[in-house]
């Protein structure tokens, strides 16, 4: 009788140890899940931020003004706008690539290479 008491004892004492390991398993997975959780959240403020310092950019009537010249192509009375001829646009889109090698390397290709 005192050997089935004391096995009794014995699991039940197991059962309980392994419940109080299992739950703080838990609560470091937890804590872990907290700390993850903080981290997002101090990004998350930080674009929120961003983005409220752009939202009040944007609501300037300096942008909305520089957003109706050059997008829309308006102007302020008086203003004459001015007009740029498209052969000009294609002269500059025409020159040549500028190298950017050093010179030094370009004399060594021009004397080697020939």
């Amino acid at each position: 009788m005192k050997k089935v008491i004391f096995v009794a004892i014995i699991i039940t004492l197991l059962l309980i140890i392994n419940g109080l390991f299992r739950s703080i398993l838990d609560i470091w997975h937890k804590q872990d899940l907290l700390t993850q959780t903080q981290k997002k959240l101090e990004l998350e403020k930080q674009i929120n931020q961003k983005f409220k310092a752009q939202l009040s950019l944007v609501r300037s009537k300096e942008f909305v003004e520089e957003e109706a010249r050059n997008k829309l192509f308006m102007g302020m009375p008086g203003e004459q706008p001015v007009i740029i001829p498209q052969n000009l646009l294609k002269q500059k889109e025409n020159k040549k690539p500028v190298d950017l090698r050093p010179n030094w390397k370009k004399w060594l290709d021009l004397f080697i290479k020939n």
